[in-house]
């Protein structure tokens, strides 16, 4: 937990009435609902939307539904040290407005924030304004009613809104980064930074593919949050093409304004346009390994769209054209394409979602999800 200002206690701390012994956090003693969320909102504990009051009896339903104990430590934040315990993310899930079955999966997504490989650290105070995007898999996305389906990047589903937005005030409330305060350095932000989190539509994967949590390590029969550091997607429609090939074709322009060797960057594919891929009969191996070998561009071209070329050892090196007959692929390899499913059936709209750094400096990971601790 960082330090507040003297004058502000901390989220934390803003129960209104007596808890249970288990409960560490202090009160305040509030005269009501209105009264807490105004005060939650001169303190600076809220997103600028309000916030429920989270009372003794809501944290503790919440810590229940996870079977954890308010001291248990979901993780620790590698830069500066801080300890999110269970307590203080269910004080904030409860804020942001959690059913008590949305816990578990609070608590994953903690886990994996604050994982060493994703750099939250470096993704909160960076100009470039990413926000974190949770991608949830397995069972518990039917158990909880999540949107995977039509506008699933939109608001209307509680579970989708209020886990993203249970993420976000953990990092402002716990980790003590906000906009107004200076740490948070974004240039321009964009919405996921409020909420940012949607089901993959497994109902419409291509036969024979993964779901994104399989094919990242966890069993199928498994629950699990995937977070991603992402920048603003980028949407597109692609109405004419019926192959993979013409779709990938269409995802490539969207991915050569990145420049070349990029690390890691998600690919939403929509419904309809994941159709084309069982009809060819293609393996979720494939989009990556196309990409590589046909997205590719001469060293000149790189040069001349202002990008790095990808052959210069030192990057304060003039561009060289010595060798602008080179093909080189916008990704360092097949595997940095991430495939996933997500959306309605109608309207072949699409998405390209590149993480902070496009993955050299923020990894994508993988937890599951605990439903029985």
């Amino acid at each position: 937990m960082t330090d507040q200002p003297s004058k502000k206690q901390t989220p934390s701390e803003n129960v209104s009435v007596t808890p249970p012994p288990r409960l560490t956090s202090d009160l305040l003693d509030l005269p009501g609902p209105l009264e807490s969320i105004e005060t939650y909102f001169e303190n600076g504990w809220s997103d600028g939307l309000p916030v429920v009051p989270p009372t003794p009896e809501a944290v503790t339903a919440m810590l229940e539904a996870a079977n954890l104990n308010p001291d248990a430590i979901l993780g620790i934040e590698p830069v500066k040290g801080a300890v999110i315990t269970a307590e203080k993310a269910a004080i904030n899930a409860v804020m942001a407005g959690c059913k008590p079955e949305y816990m578990p999966v609070v608590a994953a997504a903690v886990d994996a924030i604050t994982q060493p490989e994703f750099n939250l650290h470096g993704i909160t105070v960076s100009t470039m304004g990413a926000a974190i995007m949770v991608i949830v898999n397995g069972p518990i996305t039917s158990d909880i009613e999540m949107n995977s389906g039509v506008s699933a990047f939109g608001p209307g589903y509680r579970a989708n809104a209020t886990i993203g937005r249970a993420v976000r005030l953990i990092v402002m409330n716990v980790l003590g980064t906000r906009s107004n305060d200076g740490l948070d350095k974004a240039t321009l932000g964009h919405p996921g930074k409020y909420t940012w989190c949607v089901a993959e539509n497994e109902e419409k994967l291509p036969e024979s593919w993964s779901p994104l949590h399989v094919t990242r390590g966890i069993n199928e029969s498994e629950s699990a949050v995937t977070v991603v550091s992402g920048l603003s997607a980028t949407q597109f429609g692609e109405h004419e093409a019926n192959t993979p090939e013409g779709i990938l074709d269409a995802f490539a322009q969207r991915l050569y304004p990145m420049g070349p060797g990029v690390k890691q960057v998600i690919l939403v594919i929509c419904p309809e346009h994941a159709a084309h891929f069982t009809k060819a009969g293609w393996k979720k191996e494939q989009v990556g390994q196309y990409l590589y070998e046909n997205s590719t561009k001469l060293t000149s071209e790189w040069i001349a769209m202002g990008l790095p070329s990808g052959t210069q050892k030192d990057s304060s090196a003039e561009p060289s054209t010595e060798n602008s007959d080179l093909p080189i692929s916008v990704l360092d390899s097949p595997e940095s394409a991430i495939p996933i499913v997500v959306g309605g059936d109608g309207g072949a709209w699409s998405a390209v979602i590149p993480p902070w750094s496009l993955g050299s400096r923020s990894k994508v990971v993988t937890r599951p999800i605990s439903t029985n601790r």
